[in-house]
């Protein structure tokens, strides 16, 4: 079988069993190993050996951190693991594309907004952009450190206003499915500040357009739900300094930089995804001294990804968490 062919076969098979993100990262790694077999005359996945296997990961070293090489190779594994049981791969052959060692340091990533950084943003929104589209966003993702795909996924008949809670849950036949499927459902409390902007965003700023499946977005626009390109947009350019404290920390001249167009707005180096968001939100909760079975509930986290992943506390944060539990031990 042709490494194309191959490629296709196991995409397929995995789509089923995998969200939409998941897919793209799929496709996108194997793409890169389909490059490498083009451009180094493999025509036949039976003729594979160690050799290109080894040759590849060298290849791909070259551009890539020891983590993100290890996720790239990880997938050509479970891919050359698909090919042997098609019985058109060596058996074994797998097993022959060794992964990198990875420390501590290599697997952690270090990009998170600080409660600080948060709370002048929040200050930001409520006198300039009070209950936009962007603020009940933001609020949103760092009150409640959920996952920028959950809050795509929110209709308004899933926002409980006067008990102050959202009900988070998976549908995939209606495209928005969760990361954990159904396993990432759950029911997610707010604070009063936030019900307010969302109540508010709600009646002054909301389009009341429905999406392609005729639901109500709670996170909407002219066309209906809200695109996750969009939500990202917004996130990056509301945590730009020079957004939110109009002021660049890394002297750049306002007017010429290029990060302060909207759509340009992932370039500013101090600008950071979601995903960032959900991190310093995390890390803010446990340093309130929100157990970790609470939090891990909270955010649809487990435990222990919890403290490998999210949790970036200082030392000295960590030291004050444990300082205020053991204020009343007695020997």
């Amino acid at each position: 079988m042709s490494p194309h062919e191959a490629v296709n076969e196991y995409l397929a098979d995995k789509r089923p069993e995998v969200t939409d993100s998941t897919y793209a990262n799929h496709k996108h790694r194997l793409k890169m190993f389909l490059q490498w077999c083009e451009e180094n005359g493999v025509e036949d996945t039976s003729n594979l050996r160690g050799r290109h296997l080894h040759e590849f990961k060298k290849w791909r070293a070259e551009d890539l951190k020891p983590i993100t090489l290890k996720n790239q190779l990880g997938t050509v594994r479970l891919f050359l693991q698909f090919c042997e049981r098609l019985e058109v791969a060596p058996m074994g052959i797998n097993q022959r594309l060794a992964l990198p060692e990875i420390g501590p340091e290599d697997e952690v990533r270090e990009t998170i907004l600080t409660k600080e950084e948060a709370e002048r943003i929040l200050e930001y929104c409520e006198r300039f952009e009070y209950a936009t589209l962007r603020h009940a966003l933001f609020y949103l993702l760092w009150h409640t450190g959920m996952r920028s795909s959950s809050a795509h996924a929110l209709d308004i008949d899933d926002y409980y206003p006067r008990e102050g809670w959202l009900d988070v849950q998976h549908r995939p036949e209606t495209e928005t499915p969760l990361k954990n499927k159904r396993r990432g459902e759950r029911q997610v409390n707010l604070n009063e500040g936030v019900c307010e902007v969302l109540n508010d965003y709600i009646e002054a700023h909301h389009p009341h357009v429905e999406d392609d499946h005729g639901r109500m977005p709670l996170l909407g626009t002219q066309h209906g739900r809200a695109h996750r390109t969009t939500l990202m947009t917004n996130i990056y350019v509301v945590t730009r300094p020079c957004h939110y404290v109009n002021e660049c920390p890394h002297g750049r001249s306002l007017d010429g930089c290029e990060a302060t167009t909207n759509n340009q707005a992932s370039k500013c180096p101090s600008s950071v995804s979601p995903h960032a968001i959900r991190r310093g939100s995390i890390t803010a909760h446990r340093n309130a001294n929100v157990p970790k079975d609470v939090a891990s509930d909270r955010m649809d986290v487990s435990g222990e990804v919890l403290d490998k992943h999210y949790d970036m506390a200082t030392p000295d944060e960590k030291r004050k968490r444990r300082g205020e539990y053991l204020d009343g031990f007695e020997d």
